[in-house]
């Protein structure tokens, strides 16, 4: 409780507002004043008076909150805190991929780094990329999709297109096999299955429903179903319990946990906080090419 009182009163002086990923450990949640998923974060952190940002999740997180509230101080509690399938392309691999297809249009997921978003036309989120490929980009001949190769098998599946893929993907969800989907049914056997896009496609096809976490979030509030199994990172089912106390949810698999979301607690959110430290820069230049693609995702919707 002390540490949670300090926090408190150095977020007031500090003119700060506290974001939580889903998978943030519980009290990182609790003490939080928004918590959703990334990109949600970053937009309404951009819509309050705040002063300075402190945002708890992983690197690429934090990027995309500074490059939409330039004029905010961003921190990050712990800077080691990064995200291994954001850092499997970097803009100069992607750069050499687009010379390979001159022609090709460009989406980026938003688990990318603040670079490979600059050279990219259109960001999109695992809630919002069928829609973007659909709508933002049917008249493009080739589409370059990077760097999540699920999403695109899962984005090429509902949408009937071919991507030029780049071979990367989350650990954590990679994890999820589909003995563990088939385990988890003989556990629960009345329980729906939910899991994220980023799980592999013979994972995806045994669930009954894929979303991403804000669509899991929704779904859980508005669904019928008493129980439910989790397929993705077990940090969102102490949300889904918290807003859904009469319903029972499952984790699809103890073993599906992402370290790096694990590595922000309180005393490093207290740290942060009176040092001003861990403080997140992107080139000016850069921002501006990277805003650019996510404005155009935000052009034709969340």
């Amino acid at each position: 409780m002390e540490i949670i009182e300090k926090i408190r009163k150095l977020k007031e002086e500090r003119r700060a507002v506290i974001l939580a990923h889903n998978y943030q450990i519980p009290e990182v949640q609790d003490i939080a004043d928004f918590v959703g998923d990334s990109l949600e974060l970053s937009i309404r952190a951009s819509q309050t008076d705040a002063e300075t940002i402190v945002f708890c999740g992983v690197h690429f997180m934090a990027e995309t909150a500074k490059i939409l509230s330039p004029a905010k101080t961003v921190l990050l509690p712990d800077m080691k805190a990064g995200c291994p399938m954001a850092d499997m392309i970097n803009a100069e691999q992607l750069r050499a991929l687009k010379a390979e297809h001159p022609g090709a249009k460009v989406i980026c997921y938003v688990n990318t780094s603040a670079e490979v978003k600059a050279e990219c036309d259109l960001c999109c989120t695992s809630a919002n990329a069928v829609r973007m490929v659909g709508e933002a980009m049917k008249d493009a001949e080739e589409i370059i999709f990077v760097p999540d190769r699920y999403l695109s098998a899962f984005v090429a599946a509902k949408t009937g297109r071919e991507f030029i893929v780049w071979p990367g993907f989350c650990p954590t969800h990679a994890r999820i096999m589909p003995e563990h989907i088939e385990a988890a049914r003989a556990l629960h056997p009345g329980a729906v299955v939910i899991c994220h896009p980023e799980c592999r496609p013979e994972v995806t096809a045994l669930a009954d429903i894929t979303l991403s976490t804000g669509g899991m979030i929704r779904y859980a509030g508005e669904s019928e179903a008493r129980e439910i199994i989790v397929g993705t990172e077990p940090g969102i089912v102490h949300r889904l319990k918290k807003e859904n106390p009469d319903k029972n949810f499952y984790r699809v698999s103890d073993s599906v946990v992402c370290p790096n979301m694990k590595k922000t607690n309180l005393e490093k959110i207290l740290w942060a906080l009176e040092d001003m430290t861990n403080t997140i820069e992107v080139r000016e230049d850069v921002a501006a090419r990277a805003r650019r693609s996510i404005e155009a995702m935000l052009g034709v919707g969340r």
